[in-house]
This record gives structure tokens, sequence and C-alpha cells, in this order.
């Protein structure tokens, strides 16, 4: 009587063991990614004439890819200040007709302040009599002067302020040109500028990791990440309508996107992102266009 309970509990245990092994064999659960992830795509990949927008992008950053001046980017897509794009959107990337336009309106544009003389014949004067004014009316002269002198401070065409004949922009104004630009860091240069299609778009120095990567000038952040193989850790900062800045390899970035940076700035700290050693490659572009940054650096 006394071994009655030993069976009923030995087939409990077996029947545990069976499943335990059943649960064993089942695939593990796979976890949800929460965190967006940025597109990635190879420096100067877009090349097809259409381009729809994923989760990550800007439009600096897809210009930047397709070798496309973000200006005539935005206006061949009819997007207006601030360039705010969407995922599943699509872009026209074919800026042949708009590039055509802007060589013609700088054309337009520097023939505009040509003094053209035009002969007209000659004006003949004739008298004209004062209206009569009404009766019993009096007009009486204002006491208080007439200012023709235009006043210091922020004027009706203009958001820039003239303080002891010097003209301070807002720091949400950039400058119209760059009139200085400075090395982003101090080493030794072991890479030039190519104007070859397969050649470097920029110049590469070497320096220590951690060393501080700064602004070649005025500007405003306008990426900061690594959706771009080939760059690592990528920051752009757009300096004018004409020109762009970017520092490539960053090992960590220190600034975030629409935020403005002066000249020697602090934008990110040197590494090797996307490299095989401790170097910044650094472009320069102009209408989207990259140019040799050493005819704008000063000499070393």
């Amino acid at each position: 009587m006394k071994m009655n309970w030993f069976y009923p509990v030995l087939g409990i245990v077996c029947l545990l063991t069976i499943g335990c092994s059943f649960q064993s064999e089942r695939p593990a659960p796979v976890a949800s990614v929460t965190t967006p992830v940025k597109t990635a795509y190879n420096k100067g990949a877009l090349k097809s004439d259409f381009y729809h927008v994923k989760q990550g992008d800007t439009l600096y950053s897809i210009a930047w890819a397709s070798d496309n001046d973000f200006i005539d980017l935005a206006n061949k897509n009819k997007l207006k200040k601030p360039y705010t794009i969407f995922p599943g959107q699509k872009l026209n990337l074919d800026l042949t007709s708009n590039v055509t336009n802007r060589a013609k309106a700088s054309v337009t544009s520097k023939n505009s302040h040509k003094v053209v003389v035009v002969n007209h014949k000659p004006i003949v004067k004739q008298e004209v009599k004062p209206a009569l004014a009404a009766k019993n009316t009096q007009v009486t002269p204002s006491k208080k002067p007439l200012d023709n002198q235009q006043k210091d401070g922020y004027s009706v065409t203009t958001s820039q302020q003239r303080v002891n004949n010097v003209i301070h922009r807002p720091k949400s104004e950039l400058p119209t040109t760059v009139t200085r630009w400075q090395w982003p860091v101090k080493g030794k240069l072991i890479g030039t500028f190519s104007a070859k299609e397969q050649g470097s778009k920029g110049i590469k120095i070497a320096g220590n990791r951690g060393e501080l990567i700064k602004a070649a000038a005025d500007g405003r952040v306008v990426y900061a990440g690594s959706a771009l193989r080939g760059y690592g850790n990528l920051v752009i900062v757009k300096h004018s309508d004409d020109y762009l800045s970017a520092y490539a390899h960053a090992d960590s970035i220190l600034v975030k996107e629409k935020q403005f940076v002066t000249i020697g700035q602090t934008l990110a700290k040197m590494g090797n992102t996307g490299t095989d050693r401790v170097m910044l490659h650094f472009e320069i572009r102009q209408h989207g266009k990259s140019v040799n940054p050493l005819k704008y650096l000063p000499k070393q």
C-alpha cells in the first residue's frame, strides 16, 4: 500500500520531462527592433533619375550622395525651406534643366549691372496750374521735422543690425558668401584631391584618435550621422547657398543637425570609422560639385 503513490508521481515526472524536450526544440523569439535605422548608401551611388526617401534621409545627404546641389534639388522638387522630406516621398534627381537654367540666370545676373543708354524724344514742359484750395481751409505745418537720416538698428529691408558700422547677422542667418577658411585639423597631408571620376573628392589629413576636428568656416550643421558608406561618422556644414564642407571618419560627433557653428568651433573627434587608419577626409563642395580644398585653405 505504501508504494501506491510512487507510480502516479513517476508518470507526472515523465510527462514533464517530455514536455521540456519539445519546448527546447522551438525557435527563440525574435526581438522587435524599435531603434530607427538610417539609410546607408555608397557615396555618389544615387545615379538614377528618381529616388524614394527612406527614414533617416535629409535633402543634404541625398544631394551629397547623388553629387547634386541641394538648392537645385529643392527647386526641381518644389521644396521650400527648411526642405522637409518624408519617408516614401519620390524625388526627381535629374537636374539637367535646373543646372542649365541656373547657369543662364547667373549670366543674366552678371549682365544686369550694365548701363543701357536709351534715346528718348525731348520732353516738352507744360505749365500746370495749381489746384485751387478749398475755401476756409488752412494747412498747418507739422512742428516735428522730418528725419531723413537712417537710424542704427534693424532696417525694414534687412534682418542685419549695424552697430559701430559693423553688420552683425542673427545666428539664424547664414552669410551670403564665405570670406575666410581655416584648416579643420593640423596634421600631415596624406591624400590630395583628384578631379577624376574615381579619384578622391577631398583631401586626407593624418592625426591622432580623439584630436578635435573644427569647422573650416561659419555655417550650420545640415547632416550628422553615418548613413553614407565610405565616410564613417560624417558631419556636413552648410556655409552659404554656394558652399558645403564635409568632415568624415570621425570617432565621435559633437554637434547636432541644424546647429549653428562658427569658424574654429569643435565638430567632432578624429577617428577611423569607415576606413583603416585614423585620419580626416575633408571636402568642400561648390554648387554640389567637389572642388580642391587646397585652393581655399590658407597655405601651411
